[in-house]
């Protein structure tokens, strides 16, 4: 899924950013995550997909889930793993066991690919209906899988694929 078309989309930087260039998005990062403590409510899709686009980035593959309460507010977001530039091992039962314990009644993982290009892998793919089952299994809603890149998002449930 891409942007709304009103909101340009960033396009891929061809060079890292500098020292000084990470600690001001560390900094920006902080001052978000802040106000979604003040604000956990992801109110609109808009808002989730931009949520991701600035928290879910990075030079390796970080595999992310949005734990939701029944109104959809954000109870918690957790990085579950990271990996290489081009695989992150995800392991359902991590998933679901913290789903468990923090009492979570619907969630949202999230993924990115550093490379650039959101299209999902067969292995996202397998790796999303196998979460998919255990969570059906235990009454926990899974909202969607959403893989970030290069300034683009791709939602596995606009594309019939959840």
């Amino acid at each position: 899924m891409t942007r709304n078309p009103r909101t340009p989309a960033i396009e891929a930087q061809p060079h890292r950013f500098s020292a000084q260039e990470q600690a001001v998005v560390y900094e920006a990062r902080q001052i978000l995550l802040r106000h979604l403590n003040q604000n956990p409510v992801l109110s609109s899709w808009q808002a989730v997909l931009d949520y991701c686009a600035l928290t879910i980035i990075g030079d390796v593959e970080r595999f992310h889930v949005l734990y939701l309460d029944r109104r959809n507010r954000l109870i918690s977001d957790e990085c579950l793993a990271t990996g290489t530039v081009d695989h992150v091992p995800v392991y359902p039962r991590e998933v679901l066991r913290r789903c468990l314990a923090l009492n979570a009644s619907a969630l949202i993982i999230v993924h990115n690919h550093p490379a650039g290009d959101p299209e999902p892998s067969a292995a996202d793919l397998a790796m999303t209906k196998e979460i998919r089952n255990v969570c059906a299994s235990l009454g926990v809603i899974l909202h969607d899988h959403i893989i970030t890149g290069a300034g683009r998002e791709t939602s596995l449930r606009a594309r019939s694929e959840l």
